[in-house]
């Protein structure tokens, strides 16, 4: 080849090989007919190669020229593809939302901010795990998630933290437990009785336990476990008493009794971004969708 040719005009011998005629395709790239001839004459002279000849009037395609036009068809399929991902990308960002959370919150909250989401961005794949808190910081350094929600402490390095939500805990017992009746329980009313506790890495056990052993509160017994979602089905199963975060404990609102619990023990929700990612406006909009149903929930200062 003479000269590298461009793609003006390679896009001008596409549209004739397409259209048949000059005339065409002008109409095609919206242009002027001599353009394209003149266009067509820099391919010719560029590429070294004789591409038609006139018969009657008419342009005629040698083997050169469609040996070649096989070749550019496949470039502009090529470009289609591209140009149907953009235009999916305009309508749905990425077109794929991945996020991570804690247990509590993959049950409690963000299953209704998932649904609002999915509703309004129907062709977005959305990817949701639940995972324990050491994993979320790992996912998101890795590029497995675009956004965590966590009531866990993060370690903020190379992360950037957005809070969501600040509330309290709660103790949760079955309704026909003796402590039901009261409008609060306090740290005293746990001592003699059954313990149904978080493994020792979790915020709001390592809260419970100081409170604890400032008070030298002795339960009588205590039933450890992973999820917080187990403390509930157990102490509705009347196997104890649990103090957990709220968002959890509202989903077993109807088999439970849910009480406030001092001294006041801070649950936080947090979001996480990896920070040397932008997120994408799939995410942008899933987080504004998630930061209005935490707004919706009562706070605690």
């Amino acid at each position: 080849m003479s000269r590298p040719l461009n793609f003006r005009q390679i896009e001008a011998f596409h549209a004739v090989m397409l259209a048949g005629t000059t005339t065409g395709a002008a109409q095609m790239l919206r242009t002027t007919q001599p353009s394209v001839s003149r266009l067509l004459a820099q391919v010719q002279q560029a590429s070294g190669l004789k591409l038609f000849d006139m018969e009657r009037g008419r342009l005629r395609p040698t083997r050169e020229a469609k040996d070649l036009f096989d070749t550019v068809q496949r470039h502009f399929v090529g470009l289609e593809r591209i140009e149907d991902r953009v235009a999916a990308m305009r309508r749905s960002g990425s077109g794929v939302l991945r996020l991570a959370c804690t247990p509590a919150l993959g049950l409690g909250v963000l299953p209704g901010a998932i649904e609002t989401f999915a509703q309004r961005y129907p062709d977005v794949h959305i990817n949701m795990q639940t995972v324990g808190s050491q994993y979320l910081r790992e996912g998101l350094l890795h590029g497995t998630y675009d956004v965590v929600v966590t009531t866990a402490p993060l370690d903020g390095a190379q992360l950037e933290m957005q809070g969501l939500h600040q509330s309290a805990a709660v103790c949760v017992m079955r309704p026909d437990h003796p402590l039901a009746v009261q409008p609060s329980v306090g740290i005293m009313d746990l001592d003699g009785r059954r313990l149904l506790v978080l493994n020792a890495d979790d915020d709001v056990y390592l809260q419970l336990r100081g409170a604890m052993q400032e008070h030298q509160v002795q339960p009588a017994s205590e039933i450890e476990t992973t999820y917080s979602s187990t403390i509930c089905a157990l102490a509705a199963a009347g196997s104890g008493l649990g103090v957990v975060n709220p968002y959890i404990a509202a989903v077993f609102a109807d088999r439970l009794a849910i009480r406030p619990f001092t001294p006041r023990l801070p649950v936080r929700v947090s979001m996480a971004y990896p920070a040397q990612t932008a997120p994408s406006s799939v995410t942008e909009a899933f987080v504004e969708i998630l930061a209005r149903g935490f707004q919706a929930l009562p706070s605690a200062a």
